[in-house]
Order: C-alpha cells, then sequence, then structure tokens
C-alpha cells in the first residue's frame, strides 16, 4: 500500500493560483489511480477530479473543468493539481487519494479510493 501527504495549500486571491502535491511512497506508485477530493466547512466531501494509473485519462468535476488540471509524475511518485482562476467556492481542505487499479481507468466516488492523506487546506479570498 502506499501513504499520500498532500502540500501546497495556502491562502490565495480570487483569480490567483495554486499547485497542489500528493507524494505517494512505495514503490509501487504507477500501479495506482488517484484523485482528489475537497471538503468545504459544513459539506460533504467531493469529487475534484482524477487520474488513470498511467496518466493517460482524466476526470473533473464540472465545477473544476477548465480550471483545474491533475497531472503525475510515476517517476517521482507525485500527483498534481493545478488550480487556475480559483474562485471562494473553492475554499476547501483538498485530499489526496489512492487505490490500486487493475486497469487504466479513472474512479469519481470515495468509497472506491481507500488510502488517503491527511489534506490540505485552501482558503480562497474575495
Amino acid at each position: 500500500q502506499v501513504q499520500v501527504v498532500e502540500s501546497g495549500g495556502g491562502l490565495v486571491q480570487a483569480g490567483g493560483s495554486l499547485r497542489l502535491s500528493c507524494a505517494a511512497s512505495g514503490r509501487t506508485f504507477g500501479s495506482y489511480a488517484m484523485g482528489w477530493f475537497r471538503q468545504a466547512l459544513g459539506k460533504e466531501r467531493e469529487f475534484v477530479a482524477a487520474i488513470s494509473r498511467g496518466g493517460g485519462s482524466t476526470s473533473y468535476a464540472a465545477s473544476v473543468k477548465g480550471r483545474f488540471t491533475i497531472s503525475r509524475d510515476n517517476a517521482k511518485g507525485t500527483v498534481y493539481l493545478q488550480m487556475v482562476s480559483l474562485k471562494p467556492e473553492d475554499t476547501a481542505v483538498y485530499y489526496c487519494a489512492a487505490r490500486v487499479a487493475s486497469y487504466s481507468r479513472t474512479y469519481y466516488t470515495a468509497d472506491e479510493y481507500d488510502q488517503w492523506g491527511q489534506g490540505t487546506q485552501v482558503t480562497v479570498s474575495s
């Protein structure tokens, strides 16, 4: 199993950009599909973006499509979430998630993932 640790969160003004990173331990990172989720205060955790184990397939929530980009570097064991044109409604704790994938696809729901990081706070001020 991999363990994942997020970084890169912070405070940014509306319209600004941030890049989140998720570093995974273990030598089998390339066998894992990865996802980003977020949870705003008082709300349910929601899907943000996902990427297949090889990086060839990506998926996005409608609310972030065109503004966020998920990518991965399997040699570095890291997945990224580049966020541009940030809005106050993007404010949330962002979580990285991982699961073993037997073939190349993306996963959209939290219960499909079994490894989670502790989260990193993103705050967008208006």
